[in-house]
């Protein structure tokens, strides 16, 4: 095989991963409770997360490093991490910091596991896997109307077993609303044929439909930053969804392994006073078992899909945006690779 056909089966295995060098959500903050190590995947890895007394948050490597039984097995112990099978301790730096069973023990002030990242926001929990081209985390950029007072709005999140790259390609393609989730509440809407394009705008792209707006799913916009990216989207609403503007949606996707993602959506709306308040208790008691419905007939249909799907598709005109999508994943991953191959070598893969 020559150099060239190496290099693109190695990105194609790298995308197929995720990406590192990204700020990533891994879970709702709720289900991370004081004093209950709370066990995740990310990028294949094993990961486990602890909140201390004072609310700080700490991420090392799943693993002990005297057996490598779980961590997430463990107990929150004076603010560490301790393991249930020996009683080893480690901090938040993935230092060994007490092992009990062994008075004096020369493990103890050794860094024996890796430790990530991580911060809060929004109601979710988000770590920074770091990469040869970023090994220390940027800002986390997020949407600005995730902090807009005038806005509110419900996190949902749910594990689909699909690739996160399906989950992606979904989310750039608008004219699939009209057809897949034609019998739903707010997606009932609009014509069946169209044309689709492709803007730039400041941090990415937005594919919309050519000939229809304000309508239905109508467009998908995209931003890239350094260490993040999300993609955001807007539903008309009809009447009977309550006071408020459209509906917008804010989408990460977050690689857990090659045959799993983990989706997060912020369903928000522009809407304040006693009229924030109508518009939330609706939302709650009616709209959103209608929006998880729509969820589930993505997850379904991604799901039913092969793994290698991709080796016999046959794109036409309104996959532009999936083929945009694919574009910077595999420009992304190349630039990863090369800088790990500038720095001594390519991480296993």
């Amino acid at each position: 095989m020559s150099a060239a056909n190496d290099m693109k089966a190695l990105i194609e295995r790298r995308v197929n991963r995720g990406l590192r060098g990204h700020w990533y959500p891994v879970c709702r903050s709720a289900e991370l409770g004081e004093g209950l190590p709370h066990g995740v995947r990310l990028l294949g890895e094993r990961l486990v997360l602890w909140r201390d007394a004072a609310g700080r948050l700490s991420c090392v490597e799943d693993f002990c490093p005297h057996r490598g039984a779980p961590l997430s097995q463990g107990e929150v112990f004076e603010g560490n991490i301790a393991c249930r099978y020996h009683g080893v301790v480690v901090d938040r730096d993935g230092v060994i910091v007490r092992v009990p069973a062994m008075p004096e023990c020369a493990l103890e002030g050794r860094r024996a596991v890796a430790a990530y990242p991580v911060t809060e926001t929004a109601g979710a929990v988000f770590v920074y896997m770091p990469s040869a081209e970023r090994p220390e985390p940027p800002a986390l950029t997020l949407p600005a109307v995730m902090s807009d007072p005038e806005w509110t709005g419900f996190l949902c999140s749910a594990v689909w077993n699909t690739n996160y790259r399906y989950a992606l390609d979904n989310l750039a393609d608008p004219m699939h609303g009209c057809y897949l989730h034609a019998q739903s509440f707010t997606l009932a809407y609009g014509s069946k044929q169209d044309l689709m394009r492709i803007e730039r705008t400041e941090h990415g792209f937005r594919v919309e439909r050519v000939s229809q707006k304000d309508a239905n799913f109508d467009w998908t916009e995209f931003e890239f930053h350094p260490g993040s990216m999300f993609c955001f989207l807007e539903i008309p609403y009809p009447p009977a969804a309550g006071p408020g503007g459209p509906f917008r949606i804010i989408g990460f996707v977050t690689p857990i392994d090659e045959r799993s993602t983990r989706v997060f959506f912020w369903r928000m709306r522009r809407v304040q006073g006693l009229a924030r308040e109508s518009w939330r208790f609706l939302y709650r008691a009616r709209l959103e078992k209608n929006h998880w419905e729509v969820l589930e007939q993505d997850r379904v249909m991604l799901e039913g899909m092969p793994d290698d799907a991709r080796r016999r598709e046959m794109l036409y005109q309104h996959d532009i945006g999936v083929s945009r999508i694919r574009q910077i994943l595999t420009r992304a991953a190349r630039a990863e690779i090369e800088a790990e191959q500038a720095a001594g070598g390519v991480a296993a893969e």
